[in-house]
């Protein structure tokens, strides 16, 4: 029996398996509808049941493909607007295009602002997500939003499973913040890595900023797309004399060569969450090991149905 009367939670096709945990960690069932798409390719969504008044969350990262997967939510958040539901919240759990944040070069839009806005649109009336590429996106919403980090699964994990003299590494400069985060959690040393990016999914370690010799480092991040950021990051560490090198990071992309890039690397262990579902070859990788963020997204799902505080869910 459903210990959260009034939730409605759905799903598109981006996670599901996502979505049923949630359900599982919620006590509640799954909302019925249809996902499908016509033979020509365009996405169909029909609710099988009243969803008049009902506060509506819809799990769907728009993950690759990730045109695909956010044309789902824009369907499904007007399918809902359309049926009356009272409040719709999209649960992104990777939010696709994040990586456009700003012009950075003359002539090139800023996509996760426009994604923003045609979210809201749509009809979502509040964001739930989680460790968005960078945290200003927040503000390119008019609607609440609700952004959660992994950290807790991360630190509790190597809490439990502790590595000697350990440095916490930032593979840029860009994410020495959250790398400091870990470190004070982990009681542990702090290092970076000077990256130079000269084009889109290419990198170059220029330095390491910090004494990572004879120690295990943790190489912390919020995605990993081609995997050439962190291998190069690896192999910087190695020719520093780092010992033992893992790496975790929120969202397993994983797109290209970067689970063969990732298997031939100097990286023992990698720790990447169920945000968005394993590709079929990186799950076969013993040193990938997946922690599911479905608890943290349940307890932030019923926090956000009884209009509790999640500031808890940040510690």
């Amino acid at each position: 029996m459903s210990t959260t009367g009034g939730i409605k939670i759905f799903s598109g096709n981006a996670n599901p398996t996502l979505a049923h945990e949630i359900c599982r960690q919620l006590s509640c069932d799954m909302g019925k509808a249809y996902p499908e798409r016509f033979s020509d390719g365009e996405f169909n969504f029909q609710i099988d049941e009243n969803v008049r008044g009902g506060d509506v969350f819809i799990v769907q990262p728009t993950s690759p493909p990730t045109d695909a997967h956010l044309m789902e939510l824009l369907v499904m958040l007007d399918a809902f607007r359309r049926s009356s539901a009272e409040r719709i919240t999209a649960v992104i759990p990777y939010y696709g295009y994040g990586r456009s944040d700003k012009k950075d070069r003359p002539r090139v839009p800023i996509s996760a602002k426009l994604v923003a806005n045609l979210i809201t649109i749509a009809g979502a009336d509040r964001l739930l997500t989680m460790d968005l590429h960078a945290a200003q996106i927040q503000g390119f919403f008019d609607i609440p939003v609700d952004h959660l980090y992994a950290a807790p699964a991360f630190i509790g994990y190597y809490q439990e499973h502790p590595l000697p003299n350990l440095t916490v590494v930032a593979p840029d400069t860009g994410g020495a913040e959250r790398a400091r985060a870990y470190a004070k959690r982990l009681d542990a040393e702090l290092a970076l890595c000077d990256k130079r990016r000269e084009k889109a999914n290419v990198a170059e370690v220029m330095n390491v900023v910090g004494d990572v010799r004879g120690r295990s480092c943790l190489i912390v991040d919020d995605m990993c797309d081609t995997g050439g950021s962190l291998t190069k990051v690896a192999r910087a560490l190695k020719d520093a004399g780092a010992e033992r090198i893992h790496a975790c990071f929120t969202h397993p992309v994983f797109s290209g060569h970067a689970v063969k890039l990732l298997a031939e690397s100097d990286i023992e262990k990698i720790i990447v969450t169920n945000t968005i579902p394993l590709r079929d070859h990186a799950c076969e990788l013993d040193k990938i090991k997946v922690l599911s963020i479905a608890p943290l997204l349940a307890k932030a799902i019923k926090s956000i149905h009884e209009e509790t505080s999640v500031s808890s869910l940040f510690v």
